[in-house]
């Protein structure tokens, strides 16, 4: 396992979750969204909501973010539904990535959810 470069070492989840934000932009991401769900939720303590517009460009998000975290050996993460790319979990502990194709997204209604979490702007670069 690599070590955790030490600028990086002390990143709270709030620029985590800019840096899983960007990345996705980069890779045009659709529809994005940062929940701060601290006190809301013990699992995380930010989540980042982003659709893509087919299966391939899901699995594309989640590569990008991975490899943009992992470059910056920011932090471990664990995906779920990679192979299918219709929603896939990324989870780096403080945040966690959710990464639908467009039209399950609705369905899951992640912001309904959470519709008490405040909603974070995306900084710019």
């Amino acid at each position: 396992m690599k070590l955790i470069k030490k600028e990086y070492l002390k990143k709270s989840g709030h620029e985590i979750a800019q840096i899983c934000a960007e990345a996705g932009l980069d890779t045009k991401a659709e529809d994005m969204v940062i929940l701060d769900v601290r006190g809301l939720a013990t699992f995380t303590d930010y989540c980042v909501i982003m659709s893509g517009k087919s299966t391939r460009h899901v699995q594309a998000l989640a590569e990008a973010i991975e490899g943009e975290l992992r470059s910056k050996r920011v932090k471990e993460s664990s995906a779920e539904g990679l192979a299918e790319g219709i929603w896939v979990l990324l989870d780096f502990d403080d945040v966690i990535v959710h990464i639908f194709y467009h039209e399950v997204r609705h369905f899951y209604n992640l912001e309904g959810l959470w519709s008490e979490a405040k909603r974070v702007d995306v900084e710019a670069k």
